[in-house]
């Protein structure tokens, strides 16, 4: 980056730095996390690894949330016999949650420090990684300017960019084309994905698939599904709403309060952020549903809408729910992975907006195993008639894990990429 866009972006980061404390203190009223480990976030705190307390990471990967954190444990597994000391940062509370417990004390996982220049190269000059990688479409530019000053590879992985992304990064004009300057390499999920890189000026561009479709599925999760199927409901079906984002929890309870299906099937809604469990459980009651929330010690026999209020139980909500309404196709935020459900074998609905996995989304329609619905009454409808029609909703879960099992092999190809680029450095 150029020396005088590290000293104005320095400024600027100088000057929103109070802002960005008091966004997280305020977030921290509806979830503490917010309000803990400011000292990384300030880069006062650096990360040590108990494997090599004075030693480089061998490899650091940046997860921003939950997803991230689920997507990279594909390549976690295959990476972490050759890069062992691991370091993972993350952004939110619930990001750092769920990678710890992905990976079980088997790697140092700390905040990532706000993006200004010298806390960037002071978090690097502790860490000393070997090896970092970004994943899908974390891309900033104190990140990627410390990286590069400080001869960290830094590679884009799994990366994905929305053409809407890629008009907005295209605004930034040369400054976006000496960010990405600074990336080794780009490893694409798509052809579409890559094309929209180049356009901005990245190179050493690949498209090596989707990782998310290589995550191993945990031993645990069909008693896990059933356990938790039987706290829901002892008897009747339900449904899942899946990682909701902000407003569709409202207007699936709108939808759903005159809609046939609400005398059918119970209606288990998981919003992504913990933040909007409460609001959720008050907007039910509010709109007369029968309401309890999955943490109640007992459920009643005639509850019509049960609030997710759990972490990392996402699949075994999956595993028990006869269809599954993607969270983020409803809101226009680009949706929500619709991998996981699928490799459960529960049939996908999904709503217009699916620009955040839009290869994935057309091909699993087109494989019969999802449906897209303009609107939310579409999507009630869709989960309606497969509730009706068992055979069907068998043939398209069973196409979903089929078309889970066609997509895998990004992780292998992505390796593959990143050790061939390694070699030849090291040569």
């Amino acid at each position: 980056m150029p020396v005088w866009f590290r000293f104005f972006y320095s400024l600027l980061w100088l000057i929103a730095l109070p802002f960005a404390l008091s966004r997280l203190w305020w977030k921290g009223r509806l979830n503490p996390g917010y309000r803990r480990h400011w000292r990384e976030r300030l880069a006062l705190e650096f990360p040590t690894s108990p494997k090599s307390p004075k030693g480089p990471f061998d490899l650091w990967i940046h997860a921003v949330s939950v997803g991230e954190a689920r997507a990279m444990m594909p390549l976690v597994n295959t990476m972490r016999v050759s890069h062992p000391n691991l370091l993972v940062t993350c952004t939110t509370p619930t990001g750092r949650a769920a990678a710890e417990e992905l990976l079980e004390g088997s790697a140092t996982i700390v905040y990532l420090p706000f993006d200004a220049p010298w806390m960037i190269s002071r978090f690097l000059g502790a860490a000393r990684p070997r090896l970092a990688l970004l994943i899908e479409t974390e891309l900033w530019p104190g990140v990627c300017d410390a990286a590069k000053r400080a001869g960290v590879p830094l590679w884009l992985v799994n990366a994905r960019l929305s053409q809407r992304s890629a008009d907005g990064y295209a605004r930034g004009g040369a400054l976006t084309r000496a960010m990405l300057a600074c990336l080794a390499g780009v490893a694409a999920q798509s052809q579409d994905h890559a094309a929209r890189f180049r356009s901005l000026g990245a190179t050493n561009v690949h498209v090596t698939g989707n990782i998310k479709f290589d995550f191993a599925l945990p031993h645990d999760v069909g008693d896990r599904a059933t356990a938790l199927a039987q706290h829901l409901s002892t008897s009747r079906e339900f449904w899942v709403a899946g990682s909701t984002r902000e407003g569709e929890e409202r207007l699936l309870l709108d939808t759903l309060r005159n809609h046939p299906l609400r005398h059918k099937a119970i209606a288990v809604i998981v919003p992504r952020h913990p933040e909007r469990w409460a609001s959720t459980s008050a907007a039910a009651r509010e709109l007369g549903f029968r309401v309890a929330r999955r943490s109640d010690a007992s459920i009643a026999a005639d509850v019509e809408v049960v609030v997710g209020d759990s972490m990392g139980e996402m699949l075994a909500y999956y595993g028990g729910a006869l269809a599954v309404v993607m969270g983020g196709t409803l809101g226009g935020t680009g949706g929500q992975n619709l991998i996981e459900p699928c490799a459960m074998g529960v049939p996908v609905v999904l709503g217009p907006s699916v620009f955040n996995f839009q290869m994935a989304a057309d091909e699993c329609v087109a494989a019969k195993a999802a449906v897209s619905v303009p609107h939310a009454e579409a999507a009630l409808d869709a989960v309606s008639a497969w509730l009706g029609n068992k055979a069907s909703r068998d043939d398209a879960g069973a196409r979903a894990r089929a078309f889970v099992l066609a997509h895998q092999g990004a992780t292998e190809r992505t390796k593959a990429l990143i050790n061939a680029d390694q070699s030849r450095r090291a040569g």
